[in-house]
């Protein structure tokens, strides 16, 4: 009878391979780092697959706050590996969602009902550290940062236990890393922050991951109409595919696109989603919406430093403005019920994967991402 040996490595430096981004605008570069064991309320885990979000391409330009190096990546999914001291949400073997927006349910924001953006969070602004000012990584002898306290570009990473949901035991591990961010951001967008009513009307700038993610949420919630607006045509049968009843490419209009809408709608359009993180794509959102009872939900991430102008007159005729992260859902309460709804073939997100490529050919896939192919 063979014998197989499984070798303890809780408590233990793990060696592994993590792609780095060592100065802006860099090439990721694949090197092996040491990822220490977790200290207490910290959870490290085993990644299984990771998805690739705008974020992480804005991040490794230099668009955002973050400091250099570091292992970019928010979006995964894997398996526990060991625990710190006083972890009781978690335990080794499970599977879990990395989450770059945490609950610690402790904070204003979390004890709010309608909070979701909690205290401890490294997004705005980024450290690059865990909650004690540290990190876990180190390669060649030098101090790596975290992304945003997730770090998913790596076989393994290290996040506190507030940035980590447990989810079914029988969730495929190879897709359900898009439901850590992309899915609600963008089907939460719709379907959860704005609410979107049944026979409503629809624009949605920006058809990537997140923009059809949205244009699932508001084929999902009865909208009537739904307009999808990119300057890459070739995302567009894809968009149609998934509810987009019209499709403009801004480039090919002899007006601006909001004025294109407008008179698509006659009125405007009762939910503007943005999903690029542009000034002006956010303001022709705004432009997009009926002056009354229009609302304008900003999803996208915007570079660091970026301003946003509105014509403040225009602002007293009712329409809202809305900022959106993940859906406004609390993440650990509720984005481990989206994997249990696509279990349930209540959601497909099938639809939102078009590559899946391993890890060691990660700049192959974001050759793809930036040609626009995905």
């Amino acid at each position: 009878m063979e014998r197989k040996f499984i070798m303890d490595t809780s408590g233990k430096t793990i060696t592994c391979r993590a792609a780095i981004a060592w100065k802006t605008g860099s090439t990721l570069a694949i090197e092996e780092v040491q990822v220490d064991p977790p200290k207490a309320r910290e959870v490290r885990i085993k990644m299984i697959s990771t998805g690739i979000c705008g974020t992480d391409d804005h991040a490794v330009k230099g668009l955002l706050s973050l400091n250099f190096p570091f292992i970019p990546g928010h979006e995964g999914a894997g398996i526990v590996e060991s625990i710190g001291e006083g972890v009781s949400s978690v335990k080794p073997g499970d599977k879990v969602l990395t989450l770059a927006i945490p609950q610690c349910r402790e904070c204003s924001s979390c004890l709010h009902p309608k909070g979701n953006f909690c205290e401890k969070q490294d997004v705005l602004p980024s450290s690059g550290l865990m909650l004690d000012k540290t990190s876990r990584f180190t390669c060649k002898g030098k101090k790596i940062y975290h992304s945003f306290r997730a770090s998913t570009f790596t076989e393994y990473t290290v996040v506190p236990e507030i940035a980590v949901a447990k989810i079914d035991a029988a969730a495929p591990m190879d897709k359900v890393s898009i439901i850590s961010c992309e899915v609600p951001t963008g089907y939460g967008a719709a379907v959860n922050s704005a609410k979107v009513t049944r026979g409503s009307t629809c624009v949605v700038f920006g058809l990537g991951g997140v923009g059809s993610a949205i244009v699932m949420g508001c084929k999902a919630s009865g909208a009537s109409r739904i307009i999808g607006v990119d300057i890459n045509e070739e995302k567009f049968p894809r968009a149609r595919a998934l509810g987009v009843t019209d499709c403009l490419n801004p480039h090919n209009l002899k007006k601006p696109v909001q004025q294109v809408v407008m008179e698509m709608t006659r009125v405007g359009v009762d939910f503007a989603f943005e999903a690029i993180g542009l000034s002006d794509t956010m303001i022709a959102a705004w432009d997009s919406c009926h002056r009354s009872y229009g609302i304008c939900l900003m999803v996208g991430v915007a570079s660091s430093n970026s301003q946003l102008s509105l014509n403040a007159p225009d602002i007293i005729s009712g329409r809202t403005l809305k900022g959106v992260c993940l859906g406004d859902y609390k993440t650990r309460d509720c984005i481990p019920q989206l994997v249990t709804d696509y279990l349930q073939n209540k959601i497909n997100i099938d639809p939102l994967i078009t590559h899946q490529l391993p890890f060691d050919q990660l700049h192959k896939a974001f050759e793809l991402y930036h040609a626009g192919k995905t």
